[in-house]
């Protein structure tokens, strides 16, 4: 049975711009979703050529493709067997088309080599720590979910006893061609998935893949100065490749909890400190807490006014791969007081008589400018 145009699959012109084919896709995918029309074998059927037609029109090169040779960019008309096969411009696509026609005058091909297939994924974890343990640094333990080899079949995916035999449509070669006019392509080998190999008779444990899903322990290193967002790359410590091709690498992603007490900026961290209204006016020392555990003293000067902002050199974080710190930065706020007994009251309003001028600069002098305004 011949294949639906894709385009009028999606009910879009062939002009169609990519917001316009996005939209079509997404109402039709609704309308046919198995979610929404259990047991319908036509829509499921529907389904699955929508999403076939609109991966192929989103990805520019794909749709290039088939607007020039329609179906059978995908499809791999013509005949099949070793060096034959459609085109696939998801595995190489017009990279293989040059190397094909222009690799000997451009240096060689890379001639009878073998790609590396099957490659295990790589895999995201996210950690989350404190302020205090990116100061710090520590080591991490992390249970990752992934897939690791296979101990029944040593990661061949083979059942003990057999070997993979080589693959019968690509001879090996893991590679396979197809000629379509004036150009040759190559893709990977649909019969073995690049492997150049297949096997007859298929673990049982892993059902061939040469892997089983498990939990890994991990422990991780996080060095002091670390910041919200960091990266941390741990070499073939992803998913197993398929019968075994090389592990994927494992990425952890810190996030850094917000703190109490401390606001963080690179190297610098930011404190808002509360300090009684008597100690503002007549000046004394007071005590900040400080990231690694200690105190650090301040001596407040006699009138100081809130907002007012002191600095602490070396107070900050730890500075990543460096042994310097960066600096804490205290904002003071002066507190009214409040709940007052009858004799505080009494000596507030006592001061408030006897207050005279100079106390408060900055309110008599704003209140002297609005005077002046309405006089005005």
């Amino acid at each position: 049975m011949a294949k639906q145009d894709f385009y009028d699959l999606l009910g879009v012109a062939r002009g169609a711009g990519a917001d316009e084919i996005k939209k079509a896709y997404r109402k039709l995918a609704m309308q046919y979703h198995p979610d929404r029309n259990p047991g319908d074998k036509a829509a499921e059927h529907k389904f699955k050529e929508i999403n076939e037609a609109y991966d192929v029109l989103k990805d520019d090169q794909k749709r290039a493709a088939y607007d020039r040779f329609g179906h059978a960019a995908f499809d791999g008309a013509g005949p099949r067997g070793p060096g034959a096969g459609g085109f696939d411009f998801g595995s190489g696509g017009f990279a293989d088309i040059f190397e094909e026609m222009f690799g000997d005058f451009m240096g060689g091909r890379r001639g009878g080599q073998r790609p590396q297939a099957g490659r295990g994924s790589d895999v995201r974890f996210n950690l989350e720590i404190t302020l205090e343990e990116a100061f710090l640094g520590k080591q991490a333990t992390v249970k990752v979910p992934s897939s690791v080899g296979c101990e029944v079949c040593d990661g061949s995916g083979a059942e003990p006893g057999s070997q993979p035999v080589t693959c019968p449509t690509c001879g090996g070669a893991g590679r396979v061609r197809a000629s379509q006019g004036f150009f040759t392509v190559e893709r990977t080998c649909p019969g073995c998935g690049g492997q150049g190999r297949v096997i007859k008779n298929p673990c049982r444990n892993c059902a061939g893949s040469g892997r089983v899903r498990k939990d890994k322990t991990l422990k991780v290193d996080i060095p002091p100065g670390v910041d919200d967002g960091t990266r941390i790359r741990l070499s073939n410590e992803g998913e197993s490749g398929m019968r075994g091709a090389p592990p994927g690498d494992l990425y952890i992603f810190l996030s850094v909890r917000p703190h109490a007490l401390f606001q963080r900026d690179g190297a610098d961290l930011f404190c808002k400190a509360p300090i009684p209204m008597a100690t503002a006016a007549l000046g004394g020392p007071i005590e900040i807490p400080a990231i690694d555990g200690g105190r650090a003293k301040i001596t407040v000067p006699a009138g100081t006014q809130s907002g007012a902002r002191f600095r602490l050199r070396g107070k900050g974080m730890s500075v990543l791969r460096s042994a310097g710190r960066g600096d804490m930065y205290v904002e003071l706020q002066v507190e009214t007081p409040v709940n007052l007994s009858k004799r505080q009251r009494e000596l507030l309003e006592e001061f408030d008589r006897e207050g005279g001028g100079g106390t408060s600069p900055e309110s008599q002098g704003f209140f002297a400018k609005v005077k002046e305004f309405f006089k005005e």
